[in-house]
């Protein structure tokens, strides 16, 4: 999965509606235009209680705007939030469900290196549950304790989660989830939830088979039953390829993968013994793109377009070490999502220091890799094979990552 899940029932959650790619969201249904959902925030003055008014969260960029609408934040043009650092002292609460491989520690590193531009922040304080719902609510709960005031989390327990996060805003606390779409009620749940806009990503994919594939069979790979992470993808590539008559989605419902590799392997093989003929495999994660070349290759059969996201560091080196032994494939990946988290940080800490922050909250990944425009990834045999090389981490602190 994307955000490098190995088990979350975060994706099941109801999805929510992007604020800029579909641009149809209205200012109530935020949840900001009711008062009552911010009497929260009122009886802690986390922000004065005048300067929440409705141009306060348009100039925030919690109401969408035409202008504002035209574009996603995309995750290789950061925003600089040293205008938003405020001067109140800030400690701010990193919560992970699960924590502990590349992609998180990236993630934590990728907070820490945001964070050092705002001198006013005197502590941060991080929580991994360790795959216990239970334990993710009670490191909220007890980070509320030791009093922070921004509160940063992969939400990968999904609405399990909302009892502690609206606990913490009702405590003043400005509580961002990211990278999973969450049920609840902007302004009373959380201030803005942060999350990649599926259903452009989707589109995106279309585009690129569009204009290299043009023509033949397409099949998209997601992750569990029932994702609502792996339906919105599949949804946007569906909208996407009504351009393009010549291709072919040849599953109505994308195939399950559970986002691991056994699984998408042995899916694949399924996959090539019912169609005779597929042109194009599109996967929502790296892991699982890799698993699919793999089993065309073992089956001894040309690996067909690979158009994915969120790939990491084996999943490059196997497309670069196929290209340099002379069987290339065609291969698209979208990447830098482990700085969503960066959009995330800054949501918060305009929403508790009261400051300014156009961002869209809807983000897009960029292109890392198109073998059609001769834009190789990078392969680094030295850093840990789900090493995520598309970090915004200076060299230095992302190879310090790789050393813990």
């Amino acid at each position: 999965m994307f955000f490098k899940l190995r088990a979350s029932q975060a994706a099941m959650q109801k999805p929510q509606t992007t604020f800029v790619a579909q641009g149809t969201m209205a200012a109530h249904q935020c949840g900001l235009e009711d008062r009552r959902d911010l009497q929260y925030w009122r009886r802690k003055t986390l922000v004065p209680i005048t300067q929440i008014s409705a141009s306060l969260l348009l100039a925030m960029g919690l109401i969408p705007t035409p202008a504002h609408a035209a574009g996603d934040s995309i995750t290789n043009h950061q925003g600089d939030i040293t205008p938003m650092c405020g001067t109140k002292p800030m400690i701010v609460g990193v919560s992970d469900g699960y924590g502990g491989n590349t992609w998180r520690k990236t993630g934590l590193a990728e907070v820490k290196d945001e964070l050092s531009r705002c001198k006013n922040v005197t502590r941060i304080i991080y929580s991994n549950a360790n795959g216990d719902p239970q334990k993710a609510n009670s490191d909220i709960n007890s980070m509320v304790a030791q009093g922070i005031n921004v509160l940063i989390l992969l939400p990968d327990f999904g609405a399990v989660q909302l009892p502690a996060m609206r606990a913490a805003m009702k405590a003043g606390v400005a509580v961002v989830p990211y990278s999973a779409q969450m049920a609840g009620t902007p302004g009373r749940d959380y201030v803005v939830n942060v999350v990649g806009d599926t259903q452009q990503i989707g589109v995106l994919w279309a585009d690129w088979l569009g204009s290299t594939v043009k023509k033949g069979n397409v099949v998209f790979m997601g992750g569990s039953p029932g994702a609502t992470t792996s339906q919105n993808f599949m949804d946007g590539l569906k909208a996407g390829l009504k351009k393009y008559p010549d291709l072919k989605l040849l599953n109505e419902q994308y195939i399950v993968t559970n986002w691991n590799p056994v699984d998408a392997q042995k899916a694949t093989v399924g996959l090539i013994a019912q169609y005779p003929k597929i042109d194009a495999i599109v996967t929502d994660g790296g892991e699982t793109s890799l698993a699919a070349v793999k089993a065309f290759e073992q089956a001894h059969l040309p690996v067909p377009a690979i158009a994915t996201i969120a790939s990491d560091n084996q999943v490059n080196c196997h497309y670069m070490s196929a290209k340099q032994a002379g069987k290339p494939y065609s291969y698209y990946t979208l990447d830098g999502t482990t700085t969503y988290v960066r959009f995330a940080v800054r949501q918060g800490v305009a929403a508790y220091q009261g400051k300014v922050n156009k961002e869209s909250p809807s983000i897009l990944p960029f292109a890392y890799a198109d073998s059609t425009k001769g834009l190789d990834p990078k392969c680094d045999p030295t850093a840990p094979p789900d090493a995520d090389l598309t970090s915004a981490l200076p060299p230095q602190k992302l190879k310090a990552v790789f050393e813990r």
